[in-house]
């Protein structure tokens, strides 16, 4: 099982997104916790849930090197998720860099 978490302002915009990714990896018979949230809730996720890659809305990208801080040594890749994709809503090619990011942990 792969938990995907995905950050932006509201944890709304990211919806549509979540689900398109879900389709892709039941397509891909790949187990995998997907769900977003909002940059806010981020530190309360993170106490009671084990995720393995943690990927920012390009809305909240800025805030990259901060999650990088609080999340390092605890191995959970994070990344700005691609602009294209996004807008897109390219739920495949998301998914694709969130399990790129797991396996190179």
């Amino acid at each position: 099982m792969k938990t995907i978490m995905l950050v932006c302002t509201a944890g709304m915009s990211t919806s549509l997104l979540v689900s398109r990714m879900q389709k892709a990896a039941e397509a891909k018979t790949i187990e995998a916790d997907i769900f977003a949230v909002s940059a806010l809730e981020v530190d309360g996720i993170l106490g009671k849930k084990d995720i393995d890659v943690l990927l920012l809305g390009p809305q909240v990208r800025y805030m990259k090197a901060q999650f990088e801080k609080k999340l390092q040594g605890k191995n959970i890749p994070v990344d700005s998720i691609n602009m294209q994709d996004y807008g897109l809503m390219n739920g495949e090619k998301v998914l694709e860099a969130a399990l790129k990011l797991i396996d190179t942990k």
